[in-house]
């Protein structure tokens, strides 16, 4: 898709009127004519892409000024900034909720305890941003003996390992809680793609395209694919979750967060009702 800036229209409309034409189709706008200086850039990227939520605009990468450079660089620039304010926001968001859910985190432990056998919280080796590894902390749901003879085995909705309290909380994502430490620790994000077994994540590497930019981000403890997809227990819904990572990527700023804290809230109210 190609504009011509003129003295009549400005920078940031010809964008817009490349975006909208091309209904998401156009891999590349290139610009040219009276393009501005490159320190104007970053402010019209934040203000095209907190206005877009819709698969519309396409990467800021893809985004050329004929003479003029690569538009991808101040976008990037753009995309560090919202980095850094968000690493701020999760930890206040993450000490808000530790402060709000200790006391139900401890009765829920004691209850894991007085169910089933074995520890109340448990640890498994995720992969997180650029393919690092650490332990993502979580009430246990299973039986403690789970894989012991199968090794990781992919979980499915109604898995017969899960003890009845840890469906009610896989269904209410009450399990999730500990987490919190996790962002604390820098491991994590609260919005971001959920984070994988590294056994899971070589298959998909080979079998789901993309898979790999799903380790660009720091992992979160809730993503736009849980909000808008179901449980996956294919790898076509794997691949659809991958969609919508991707896209979360492509997206990421305050308000499409905002927006999915927001749809994960509710999926957490209304699990019980859909339940009975």
């Amino acid at each position: 898709m190609y504009a011509r800036v003129s003295r009549s229209r400005t920078s940031t409309r010809a964008v817009e009127s490349c975006a909208w034409r091309s209904q998401g189709g156009a891999e590349r706008i290139a610009l040219a004519g009276a393009v501005p200086r490159a320190s104007r850039w970053s402010s019209i990227v934040n203000s095209l892409f907190h206005r877009f939520w819709s698969n519309t605009m396409p990467e800021p990468a893809s985004i050329f000024l004929v003479g003029g450079g690569i538009f991808g660089l101040i976008a990037q620039f753009a995309r560090r900034r919202y980095l850094e304010f968000k690493r701020g926001l999760d930890v206040m968001l993450a000490l808000i909720g530790l402060a709000l859910t200790l006391p139900a985190m401890g009765i829920l432990a004691w209850l894991v305890k007085l169910t089933s056998p074995g520890p109340a919280f448990y640890r498994q080796t995720r992969v997180g941003k650029d393919g690092k590894l650490f332990e993502i902390i979580k009430l246990r749901t299973m039986r403690q003996d789970a894989e012991a003879k199968t090794g990781p085995v992919w979980a499915t909705k109604k898995d017969p390992r899960v003890t009845p309290l840890g469906a009610f909380m896989r269904a209410t994502h009450l399990d999730e809680l500990p987490q919190f430490f996790n962002v604390l620790r820098g491991d994590m994000s609260i919005v971001g793609p959920r984070p994988e077994r590294p056994h899971f994540v070589e298959q998909f590497k080979q079998s789901i395209p993309h898979y790999e930019r799903r380790l660009s981000v720091r992992p979160g403890i809730t993503g736009l694919a849980q909000v808008r997809h179901k449980y996956d227990e294919t790898l076509e819904d794997v691949k659809r979750k991958v969609a919508y990572d991707v896209l979360y990527i492509r997206k990421m700023c305050w308000m499409v967060d905002f927006r999915i804290m927001l749809g994960t809230a509710r999926k957490m109210f209304l699990a019980p009702i859909l339940r009975t």
